[in-house]
């Protein structure tokens, strides 16, 4: 009877990293290049119930059998066995801002941080005060040749992610110049983005701002090269890979879940009770 309590309430603490994983999804899923959590669960091992007065092997004609037959199995609830994430790819949503870019196929872009290289796939940028094309939270872009300094209207980004600037004003090529006044007659490759990937994405570890770190599971970050490379698309964003009409029907999955846990803890609560008051009166 204990054992139903200790399994009951290892049922509810389940559903509760569930919960915690879809709540975390639908808060994000307006948030770019996020990738959706999902809580995998384990059952603890289960117990072969035998009969208790009968024990040892007994002999027949037709050769020996278990005196101790097993007669069902038992639950001994469930535990937490990793919370993962989907790297599904979302949907490309149209911005037109020079400084938002899509990875679209498998792929991160690079970011320089202070506690290191770190990786994303919200490609929301935007012009830092000092030319370097930066996150939302002013952290620089990596290039193949470093952090990456531009200027508006005064840059393209190709499908191979090449980031171009006129040759006219390759001796000044950070001049602020307007759309008219670059006629881009004369390319000229200023540095490529640093898109890399890993042996196993699905044990990158999150950072918060959108941002990955790689760990010994995953494996070390190495650029893409040749038909591995994703295609870059400039001017548009991914969006999240969150739906939330599957994450509200997870939830309620979940709370009817915690519930019947809920309930089964008061019975074996009640049944619990009354066989201590019934013994305290004999």
């Amino acid at each position: 009877m204990i054992r139903g309590l200790y399994t009951g309430a290892s049922g509810m603490n389940a559903q509760q990293v569930r919960l915690d994983a879809i709540s975390n999804n639908l808060a994000n899923v307006d948030t770019n290049g996020y990738k959706r959590d999902t809580a995998v669960h384990k059952a603890f091992a289960q117990l072969l119930l035998r009969r208790m007065d009968d024990d040892g092997v007994m002999s027949n004609p037709f050769g020996t059998s278990d005196l101790a037959p097993v007669i069902g199995k038992l639950g001994t609830g469930v535990e937490n066995n990793e919370v993962f994430t989907q790297f599904e790819q979302g949907s490309l949503k149209e911005t037109q801002s020079d400084f938002d870019f899509c990875v679209d196929g498998k792929g991160f872009m690079a970011i320089q941080t202070p506690q290191g290289e770190r990786y994303t796939r919200n490609g929301a940028f935007t012009l830092g005060k000092e030319g370097f094309l930066e996150t939302q939270d002013g952290m620089p872009v990596l290039g193949e040749k470093g952090p990456i300094k531009v200027k508006a209207n005064n840059f393209q980004v190709d499908k191979d992610g090449n980031v171009w600037i006129n040759q006219d004003f390759k001796d000044d090529p950070f001049r602020l110049v307007s759309r008219e006044e670059n006629t881009w007659d004369k390319p000229f490759k200023l540095d490529r983005l640093k898109i890399v990937d890993f042996d196993k994405e699905r044990f990158l570890a999150k950072q918060g701002s959108s941002l990955y770190a790689d760990t010994l599971e995953s494996g070390p970050a190495t650029v893409m090269e040749g038909s591995a490379r994703p295609k870059m698309v400039q001017g548009f964003v991914e969006t999240s890979n969150v739906n939330p009409v599957l994450e509200m029907v997870s939830m309620i999955d979940v709370n009817r879940a915690y519930e019947a846990n809920q309930k089964s803890i008061q019975s074996e609560d009640a049944m619990l009770g009354k066989l201590i008051n019934e013994v305290a009166r004999v």
